[in-house]
């Protein structure tokens, strides 16, 4: 007998990605939504598809994610972000492997990532490996306020199939997006007490380590291979990683 499958997704005002990552998962045996106050359709579009839905406010990334996962009641999860696609491929991958025994108990999927409308190869963004696969109670998201990864300890295997991701449709979706997340890193460097008022620390974490990123992402791992969009997605990544040190320093200002 197959072993059965939830996808546990969180949500926020997603009316506009949902129904194309539904429409991947209909084979599910069990959709399970957390939504933290939507204000558009994304309940209503979710509901239609029979999906579970949790209302929760909203509680950081990892516990939101947790606790979809908590909600699941199936033999294995899918984590899935509402603006990611499974694959016809991956969804056969899948089923087959759930007809038969898993050797294992998580599985990573290739996740390839679409930017500005242009399928990202270079610079880190592919296969860009991420472990969403498990079975329910073997793995859970490390409780951070963005950045979150699965916890798990234990052989792996990584699936053919891809999830695709329809990152960021716009420049100002991905600039209001990257200054979201900066809030919620500096919030999470202040927390783990990893700020400085010393000049060099500051100097070295707004100037020196974004330049230093851009350079690895850009040039080294040749995210330039991927044109204008691959310089705008670098240039801007780097961005972050200097306004989020700027808000944990300008946090902690006395």
């Amino acid at each position: 007998m197959g072993k059965t499958f939830s996808v546990a997704i969180i949500t926020r005002n997603e009316e506009a990605n949902l129904p194309r990552t539904l429409e991947s998962i209909r084979w599910a045996n069990e959709i399970v939504i957390v939504d933290s106050g939507s204000t558009d359709r994304t309940v209503e579009l979710a509901s239609a598809f029979g999906a579970k839905i949790i209302r929760e406010e909203w509680r950081g990334f990892g516990k939101q994610k947790n606790l979809a996962i908590e909600h699941c009641t199936n033999d294995w999860v899918l984590s899935l972000d509402a603006d990611e696609v499974v694959s016809e491929k991956l969804a056969q991958e899948i089923t087959q492997l759930l007809e038969g025994t898993p050797d294992v108990d998580a599985y990573f999927v290739p996740r390839r990532n679409l930017f500005l409308g242009r399928w990202i190869r270079y610079g880190g963004y592919w296969p860009d490996p991420k472990l969403r696969i498990f079975r329910k109670g073997a793995a859970w998201f490390e409780e951070r306020a963005v950045h979150e990864t699965v916890q798990y300890s234990g052989p792996t295997r990584t699936l053919d199939g891809e999830l695709i991701h329809y990152a960021y449709p716009s420049l100002d979706n991905y600039i209001e997006h990257m200054n979201r997340y900066s809030t919620l890193g500096a919030e999470q460097v202040v927390a783990q007490n990893k700020t400085s008022r010393g000049l060099t620390a500051f100097v070295g974490n707004v100037l020196l380590n974004p330049a230093a990123t851009f350079f690895y992402n850009y040039v080294l791992r040749l995210g330039f291979l991927d044109g204008r969009e691959g310089l705008l997605l670098h240039l801007y990544h780097s961005g972050y990683v200097s306004w989020k040190y700027a808000k944990a320093w300008k946090s902690t200002k006395s």
